[in-house]
């Protein structure tokens, strides 16, 4: 279970759960997400309520997220907090693999810490659940886009550059010179891609110590032993973004090769009336991570327990063991009491179960479904001294 895997790796590493709302104020996305993103001007659903407000689906997780740690004081907690989501979000987006209009996204927030360590922290979190989760051909790209005001020196320059070369650059590149020069970096089209490989970069100019903080960034991840490429024209699609930027891709994909990243935006929270926080999250689409792991979800940490009944008259004592297992926090499910017993293994094989348990007329019979082994037990306790301890698998 991919929300599983979630909720244990972000539950470890000190993260609380949060829930938004599906739909915000409109202003919130157009505000935080900015106003010249293809979210804010081509992707939300925003429509109008009975009292004449606009409201949007959201979109993505930050902004909210944001908001509710000013209107919940939670700048008052001990520094920094964190956070991590789960839910359904939505863009007005042609419909392909591995993009849908209506998604399922996890994703997790530091808020109130510019420590390198804790950008570090966030990028080892991700690849450990892409890990668990199976996904295929992963490679984490990595760069810097400074503070907003290195960021703003940059965009005029590379403004210049893409007027000089308007005539070679596609419509919409050319559309959003002013508005938001560096998206041109993520342009499909050959031509602008011809422009961009000659382009100044953003890391080249980074301040003395946004330089430093993104040294020790990669210092941190060299010594955890975390791969990473060096990637200049990362710059990711959402306004609010500074100093670290990041993103999992995975091969097996194709061209919607994005399984999840994110960044540091130091300013958002003050720009929605809060306290200057400096802070770093990510996000991670989980339709894509189960393309990018076969297509599958995967099993609950491959320690599931399969409680087989073969005689209805014993399904009481069936469902009294699947209801302990489950209370000591371990994996199991239980088969349709009075099913044969071939079809009650096929069922253990397709749960990905690593033990099968019989309920027999008297006692058990623990099967470990990858040896083959069984042994009988005489009673419930010893059956459970048996399984050895919980997986603890959500």
């Amino acid at each position: 279970m991919l929300w599983g895997i979630c909720a244990a790796r972000l539950g470890a590493a000190g993260y609380g759960q949060l829930e938004t709302p599906v739909f915000e104020d409109t202003e919130l996305f157009a505000r935080g997400v900015g106003e010249s993103t293809d979210i804010v001007q081509k992707e939300m659903f925003s429509f109008e309520d009975m009292g004449g407000r606009s409201l949007t689906l959201r979109p993505e997780g930050t902004a909210p997220v944001c908001r509710a740690f000013v209107e919940h004081g939670m700048h008052k907690r001990p520094q920094p907090v964190r956070l991590w989501y789960w839910g359904p979000f939505f863009r007005h987006e042609a419909p392909q693999a591995g993009r849908f209009r209506q998604f399922t996204q996890a994703g997790c927030e530091v808020l109130g810490s510019d420590d390198p360590a804790v950008d570090a922290e966030v990028i080892g979190v991700l690849a450990d659940i892409l890990d668990e989760a199976g996904a295929r051909d992963v490679r984490l790209r990595l760069s810097s886009l400074g503070t907003a005001d290195t960021r703003r020196d940059y965009s005029e320059q590379l403004k210049s550059f893409l007027r000089a070369r308007e005539d070679d650059l596609a419509p919409d590149v050319r559309e959003r010179i002013d508005a938001n020069p560096l998206r041109a970096f993520d342009s499909s089209d050959p031509g602008t891609q011809a422009v961009m490989k000659e382009a100044p970069t953003l890391l080249d100019r980074l301040a003395d110590d946004d330089a430093e903080h993104f040294a020790e960034v990669r210092a941190l991840l060299d010594a955890a032993g975390i791969e990473y490429e060096i990637d200049p024209a990362l710059v990711r699609g959402l306004d609010y973004y500074t100093r670290t930027v990041f993103e999992f891709t995975s091969d097996a994909l194709g061209a919607q090769s994005g399984v999840g990243g994110g960044g540091r935006y130091d300013g958002l929270v003050e720009q929605m009336g809060g306290p200057p926080t400096p802070a770093i999250g990510w996000a991670a689409g989980v339709e894509r991570i189960l393309l990018a792991a076969g297509g599958e979800e995967p099993s609950a940490s491959g320690a599931c327990v399969f409680v087989a009944v073969p005689k209805e008259e014993r399904r009481a004592a069936g469902f009294v063991l699947l209801r302990r297992l489950l209370r000591e926090r371990r994996s199991a499910v239980m088969g349709e009491p009075g099913r044969s017993m071939k079809g009650l293994m096929k069922h253990a094989d397709r749960v990905g179960a690593r033990w099968t348990v019989i309920v027999e007329e008297e006692g058990f019979a623990l099967k470990e479904m990858a040896s083959g082994d069984q042994r009988n037990i005489a009673s419930e306790d010893e059956l459970v001294e048996a399984l050895g301890p919980g997986s603890e698998p959500w």
